[in-house]
């Protein structure tokens, strides 16, 4: 039985990618110190290490015979990096460094980081490309890129075998709509839940990429098994098409309300070629069925 280990595995991200490899029939380990992770989003089928990815006393031993490390864990705030960068640079790179340190020690067969579309910075029309100039925009952005860097040169130099996914706007079952990965998607629906008026920024034309969190775990299983895919390649992970928060609004459903225009970029938009063509992975869910299916989670109509 393969075993795999998955940080941040308490997180949005990483719980749902657990869940899945569980299914697969892989033994699971999570470490999670707990800090934006939720005990209840554990899966009791896998073993739990209480542990911080910055300790890396605490948590070597649960790198030893591990096949794949699906590294999700991370300190995602944007805003919280720009006014703590020391704690966030510490957490975000120095802790993908012991992670990585320790998957090329103990012989770890693929190390799939989560990396985010944030490292191209303020977008200009027109779908992001990997080979697009990195220009990130906050502390935050910039770890992701540094660690995509890592982990190219973890291949290079440790024979470390990596991929790095650039995820877009990720949604769907266990995000929070206060937590760091908090999208207009989850707040709205939150906000419609609690009676509300749904809050738009601006005209409400400004688009997202936004990728349900199953095309993501699909992604990052491909990616641990491919063969292709094992010298720190960038791919896209996104739907390739942009939806506006006048959109999401409407699928959603109730009163909306317009407020002063904050600084965000315009459009996001992802070119997924590259994906599609290594991994032959492609979106599977698409926004309006995404979204109904958690209004009907919530039981909203």
């Amino acid at each position: 039985m393969k075993k795999a280990l998955v940080t941040g595995g308490a997180g949005f991200i990483g719980s749902n990618l657990v869940d899945a490899l569980l299914d697969k029939g892989l033994s699971v380990t999570v470490i999670d110190n707990l800090s934006a992770g939720k005990r209840e989003n554990l899966n009791s089928k896998a073993n739990f290490v209480n542990a911080d990815i910055r300790d890396i006393d605490a948590i070597e031993e649960a790198f030893r015979g591990a096949d794949l490390v699906f590294h999700t864990a991370a300190m995602p705030r944007v805003q919280y990096s720009i006014e703590n960068p020391i704690e966030t640079h510490q957490v975000n790179v120095t802790g993908t460094l012991n992670v990585l340190g320790l998957s090329a020690k103990h012989g770890v067969g693929k190390f799939v980081f989560s990396s985010s579309s944030a490292v191209y910075g303020d977008s200009e029309e027109g779908a992001m490309k990997e080979d697009d100039p990195a220009s990130p925009k906050s502390p935050y952005a910039l770890h992701k890129y540094v660690c995509e860097e890592y982990c190219r040169l973890y291949s290079e130099i440790y024979s470390l075998p990596t991929v790095s996914l650039r995820y877009f706007n990720v949604y769907g079952e266990r995000q929070d709509p206060e937590g760091a990965y908090a999208l207009v998607i989850a707040k709205f629906i939150d906000k419609k839940k609690r009676g509300e008026k749904l809050t738009i920024t601006g005209d409400g034309e400004q688009t997202r990429d936004f990728v349900h969190v199953r095309d993501v775990v699909r992604a990052n299983i491909l990616s641990a098994y491919s063969t292709d895919l094992n010298s720190g390649e960038v791919l896209n992970i996104g739907s390739g098409r942009s939806v506006s928060v006048n959109e999401i609004a409407r699928i959603i459903g109730g009163e909306a309300e317009y407020i002063d225009p904050r600084l965000e970029p315009r459009h996001t938009l992802s070119d997924c070629t590259k994906a599609k063509r290594l991994l032959a992975w492609e979106p599977a869910v698409s926004p309006e069925e995404g979204i109904e299916e958690l209004k009907r989670m919530e039981g909203l109509k």
